[in-house]
């Protein structure tokens, strides 16, 4: 994911809007593992990258950066004037937009008119690891990076907050705004601090939750309302792990055990049931299930849900180890916060490589409150692990 462009490390820029996320996997990944040397190429490309952006996707009176959301390269993830082609033929990827509307482009840049709040969320994240990457590495930070993190985190909450709805909502667009609900956009807005204590309490307790989970996009386009056989639009309302996982960890860690765990609970549910984690579920009935999204002149062309997914199932480790287990990695340790329901409860976890060490975790008692914590059989007064530790690690927590 990163290559050498005119002379210079750069993140690949394939579907370029949402290219920034590497940045924050970068980041975890050192996290984890303490690699430096990582961290150097990381910190390269994502200044490189972020240069590059700026001088062909930034929209310099909205403080915004132009490009698709983080979650949907698939036409159904938007209002219809971004379907391709009025007779419904062609492709069905975003990024191929700008070549059959040459009349409705950006004149700077790939083209792409909008400004999704999953993407600027994500490029204000970016900025900010700048930052933090350059402190780990001992370079003195040089103080635009900070600015400009400021203004899109201030451009976000200007914009993209509705007094309307009293939430973020989803699309700034010349084309035509849109309020639905983005279950990324919102979670990074949570994850990532964006939002203040009052936002996060309004979009908590708007948060569309469905029997299958948390639906990616809501509500649902008029062109997918109207089929017949309770359809949903494959990027605008079903229910992908991996992104209704972000929101999960976003309710997580504002002690919203209950959003939690119903995630939690229904990819349980659906691995038994499958013997696999698939990529995307119908969200009224959780089958295993594509949506539906226009393709080669068929407007309700239903897609297949590819088999035994990477990153639905790591969506999966991921709340179990951040959020159930509670384990939020820092650059000199882990705190752990654990969250257990009783019917969790004992919970045990093996063999987890973090650094140099190997950890054991044991949970014991339900809730979120930690009465003992043991590393090694040791009682001590704070649940953390210091990342300078070496070795097996039997770590013991009570609740």
């Amino acid at each position: 994911m990163v290559e050498k462009v005119d002379g210079e490390l750069r993140i690949n820029l394939h579907q370029y809007w949402d290219a920034m996320i590497w940045t924050t996997g970068a980041w975890h990944h050192y996290l984890y593992t303490g690699d430096k040397e990582f961290l150097k190429i990381a910190l390269e490309a994502t200044r490189n990258t972020l240069r590059y952006l700026e001088k062909n996707e930034w929209n310099e009176k909205l403080s915004l950066f132009r490009g698709a959301a983080h979650h949907a390269d698939g036409t159904s993830g938007y209002p219809i004037v971004y379907r391709i082609g009025n007779d419904g033929k062609g492709s069905t990827c975003i990024g191929d937009w700008p070549e059959a509307n040459p009349d409705k482009i950006h004149p700077v840049g790939y083209g792409i008119p909008m400004h999704a709040l999953s993407t600027n969320c994500i490029y204000y994240n970016a900025y900010k690891l700048v930052e933090l990457m350059a402190k780990e590495l001992g370079e003195e930070l040089e103080e635009k990076w900070r600015n400009k993190a400021e203004k899109i985190k201030n451009a976000i909450n200007q914009h993209f907050w509705s007094i309307e709805i009293d939430n973020y909502c989803y699309l700034i667009d010349p084309l035509g705004d849109c309020d639905h609900q983005e279950c990324l956009g919102l979670a990074y807005s949570l994850l990532f601090d964006i939002a203040d204590d009052e936002k996060t309490e309004k979009v908590l307790k708007k948060i569309k939750i469905v029997p299958a989970g948390i639906p990616v996009g809501w509500p649902d386009f008029p062109r997918y309302e109207k089929i017949p056989g309770n359809h949903f639009g494959r990027h605008s309302t079903c229910v992908w792990p991996p992104f209704e996982a972000m929101f999960a960890s976003a309710a997580a860690k504002n002690n919203r055990t209950g959003i939690l765990m119903h995630v939690v609970n229904t990819l349980a549910e659906f691995a038994c049931r499958d013997l696999q984690f698939a990529e995307v579920y119908h969200p009224m009935t959780g089958e295993i299930y594509g949506g539906v999204q226009e393709w080669n002149g068929d407007l309700e062309y239903e897609w297949k849900s590819c088999d035994r997914q990477t990153w639905s199932a790591t969506a999966f480790v991921r709340l179990l180890l951040l959020d159930v287990i509670g384990m939020n990695f820092t650059v000199d340790g882990i705190e752990f916060k654990p969250q257990i329901e009783e019917n969790l409860s004992p919970l045990f976890v093996k063999n987890i490589n973090y650094r140099k060490m190997d950890l054991d975790i044991e949970i014991s008692g339900a809730g979120n409150k930690i009465s003992e914590f043991y590393i090694n059989g040791e009682l001590l007064e704070n649940a953390f692990l210091s990342a300078d530790s070496e070795g097996k690690k039997k770590i013991k927590i009570v609740l």
